[in-house]
């Protein structure tokens, strides 16, 4: 029986998928309001919510609101709600916030969009056409892609310190029940790239406070050498680094992209794949939805389905 076969039987068939957006959420003190996409199954109740932290790379548009369209609605199809802001570290408002405190990486205002995010779901459901009272307010889920990845590790209990004032940081938050990290960055003292100098706070990051459990997705063809030449393994520190209950999915081929999830066909994915985005689909969401409905099997039968396949395409571990 193939991965793709069992993991799919236990997630159900996908349903049609409602998309809206820009939902315009005002904060107190930022310089532009927070735009978000809401991104729905048609029908069900009782959904969980996930929140996507996009990552920065190369693309004018697809770090914000507008990316990551393959898993978004893989997600939403299997009975997620995802919701997506556009982080101040967006290159489509880099002409708007160059000046503003925190830029241009705003590590601390991106964990912050979250939970302002999560202070407003009920304006967000009666917002969003065909929503309202359909959110289970207390099953929410972060997941995170490269620089969202770290977004999403604070927001899970990771403590950073601010390069500025020396003060430790915690952004935990505590209605986040459960995380995935995708392509995450790994530990600090192993900076030694271009962008060492260019993201002090990211050599600060302590992982043993890191409590809240979590799936990291890696690519063991990783290699981001414009942070460190520790090779791919660096993005499978905020697995061996954090407590337990942790699991770690290594894909096998995989590049920071991990098979085009930023987007369908973009130019910076280096490893297109679509069977490996489709992998990272449903392993996600099975990891989610055990993680936020107890009981549920999913996660279990998509990790064997995974370990008996004829060609895996990755392996999982746990702790």
């Amino acid at each position: 029986m193939s991965a793709s076969t069992s993991t799919t039987d236990t997630l159900g068939s996908p349903l049609p998928v409602l998309s809206y957006s820009p939902v315009v959420l005002p904060v107190p003190g930022r310089p532009v309001d927070l735009q978000i996409r809401v991104t729905a199954p048609e029908t069900g109740t009782g959904l969980p919510v996930i929140l996507l932290s996009h990552g920065q790379g190369p693309s004018n548009n697809l770090s914000s609101l507008n990316g990551y369209a393959p898993l978004v609605n893989f997600w939403a199809a299997h009975g997620f709600v995802v919701i997506q802001p556009t982080h101040l570290t967006s290159r489509t408002l880099s002409h708007l916030v160059a000046e503003a405190p925190g830029a241009p990486f705003f590590w601390r205002s991106r964990a912050e969009d979250m939970s302002h995010i999560l202070g407003r779901l009920d304006v967000i459901e009666k917002a969003v056409p065909l929503l309202a009272g359909r959110i289970d307010h207390t099953k929410v889920a972060v997941a995170g892609h490269s620089f969202g990845g770290f977004t999403s590790s604070l927001l899970l209990g990771a403590r950073v310190t601010d390069p500025d004032s020396g003060e430790e940081v915690s952004l935990i938050e505590p209605r986040i029940k459960t995380g995935v990290l995708l392509a995450a960055p790994g530990r600090g003292d192993v900076l030694n790239g271009p962008m060492a100098n260019a993201l002090p706070v990211l050599g600060t990051i302590d992982f043993s406070t890191m409590t809240t459990p979590a799936l990291v997705v890696a690519g063991d063809e990783d290699d981001s050498r414009h942070f460190t030449d520790m090779g791919p393994d660096w993005h499978a520190d905020p697995y061996a680094l954090a407590p337990s209950p942790k699991s770690l999915l290594t894909l096998f081929g995989a590049g920071h992209a991990l098979g085009g999830i930023p987007g369908y066909d973009v130019a910076e994915t280096t490893d297109e794949n679509p069977e490996r985005v489709a992998v990272v689909g449903r392993l996600t969401a099975a990891y989610l939805r055990s993680r936020l409905h107890p009981g549920d099997n999913a996660w279990q039968a998509a990790r064997e389905a995974l370990a008996t396949g004829p060609d895996p395409v990755g392996r999982v571990e746990t702790k």
